[in-house]
């Protein structure tokens, strides 16, 4: 695992590249994130071991219990291509580690990168077969999950896909993780430092062309502040700069594929055709392809998609509320709950935006991010099971109870309950 992560930074560049040239991201965030997975590949290299130390349990005198993690076997892994090496390399650092062998079934648009992580794995000396590529399409997956050979999945991508796993996996009664898509609120209160919200606020719906589930999609703000924050909202997202995504220089690159593009038109335009009004952006330009403007819209109506639906790409939308009730309820009017963020100088209020939003991660003052000592996953249909930190590499395990008695406690009985692995 120490030596992909040498190959991920030692050929950073080819493999930033590699990402921009298949999913258009811009090249500085294909090269944070060859970084990010190398930091997730040395994590695990230096904690693994820890984390599936075999643990004593206290029990009545002439026996002796333990509780072990022991791998499953083969893993399959449906992910997307949004971000085409972080999504593989959460899964597979943690999988390997922890004794499985990893088959990844990547997004049909990223076949390059899909096989450069084999190959890093290869070259890396994890063993023949230990992890594998299989380029095929969607239509394959079913004969996969129902293969005896294949012990669990887990998928990366939208409700309809996961919906699909989850009842293939169920009827063969084989454990999965879905993390599936988002439209993450980001709540801003009077008490806000508004000048850090509203930067955070323009980078947390430009990440990754718009193109991520965690990115902030619905911007719930106080009614006292709305006015001014749209302002400031509306000149930052304006300022972004859409261009050719080799370029250093360029936020925004184009959308990954035409489909998605044609998705967020029609999603926009039912949206304005329901009441819905463009502040900025919001018209497909000319020219080669697939972008998309920065776009900020308002009276936004219930039922509407920019309301109900996840919008993959630059498209942000804004909702005033009253006070902090309705700023919780307005976010939790949704059917994801993968992140949320809530800015506020107000320890009462971080406290019930903490304790009462509906998420897998709620950030306080800040961008919601996965960071592999922190678990990640959603509530409600953004899925269900953790990636990361040691909830992560406990997915895939059997966890396996193990009571000696009798002759054998003696020679058992050594301590073997390890302190418990720090969260971060």
């Amino acid at each position: 695992m120490r030596r992909a992560a040498d190959l991920l930074d030692g050929e950073r560049n080819r493999w930033a590249r590699l990402m921009t040239l298949e999913m258009g991201k811009p090249i500085g965030a294909a090269e944070s994130e060859v970084d990010k997975c190398a930091w997730a590949c040395r994590f695990y290299a230096d904690h693994a071991e820890r984390f599936l130390a075999a643990e004593s349990v206290a029990t009545e005198s002439g026996r002796h219990a333990t509780i072990r993690y022991e791998p499953l076997g083969v893993v399959l892994a449906i992910m997307p291509w949004n971000f085409p090496f972080w999504q593989a390399i959460r899964f597979v650092a943690p999988a390997l580690m922890a004794g499985n062998v990893g088959l990844l079934k990547h997004a049909s648009n990223v076949p390059q990168c899909a096989l450069a992580l084999e190959e890093i794995f290869r070259r890396a000396d994890v063993g023949d077969d230990v992890f594998q590529t299989l380029l095929i399409g969607s239509d394959a997956v079913e004969r996969l999950l129902r293969d005896p050979r294949v012990a669990a999945a887990t998928l990366t991508g939208s409700e309809g896909a996961g919906r699909s796993v989850g009842r293939i996996a169920g009827d063969e009664v084989k454990k999965t993780v879905l993390e599936l898509g988002g439209s993450d609120p980001f709540i801003v209160m009077p008490s806000a430092d508004l000048e850090r919200a509203v930067e955070t606020a323009v980078k947390a719906r430009a990440i990754n062309n718009g193109q991520s589930c965690i990115a902030a999609k619905r911007f719930i703000v106080h009614r006292a502040i709305v006015a001014d924050f749209t302002e400031r909202f509306v000149e930052g997202m304006e300022q972004l700069r859409v261009g050719d995504p080799m370029d250093r220089g360029t936020d925004i690159g184009p959308l990954a594929t035409e489909e998605i593009r044609s998705d967020l038109v029609r999603q926009l335009e039912e949206t304005v055709r329901l009441g819905g009004r463009v502040l900025t952006g919001g018209a497909v330009p000319r020219g080669p392809g697939f972008y998309f403007p920065p776009t900020v819209i308002d009276d936004v109506p219930r039922g509407s998609p920019a309301y109900a639906e996840e919008l993959f790409g630059p498209v942000a939308s804004i909702f005033p509320a009253a006070d902090l009730d309705e700023a919780i309820a307005i976010a939790n009017d949704t059917t994801f709950g993968l992140g949320a963020a809530a800015w506020t100088q107000d320890g009462g209020e971080a406290e019930r935006f903490a304790a009462e939003l509906e998420a897998g991660q709620v950030f306080i003052n800040g961008m919601v991010a996965s960071d592999p000592r922190l678990p990640f996953g959603g509530v409600k249909r953004s899925g269900y099971g953790r990636e990361l930190s040691v909830f992560g590499i406990r997915e895939f395990v059997n966890v396996k109870t193990v009571v000696f008695g009798g002759a054998w406690h003696s020679l058992t009985s050594r301590p073997t309950n390890p302190p418990s692995p720090p969260l971060v």
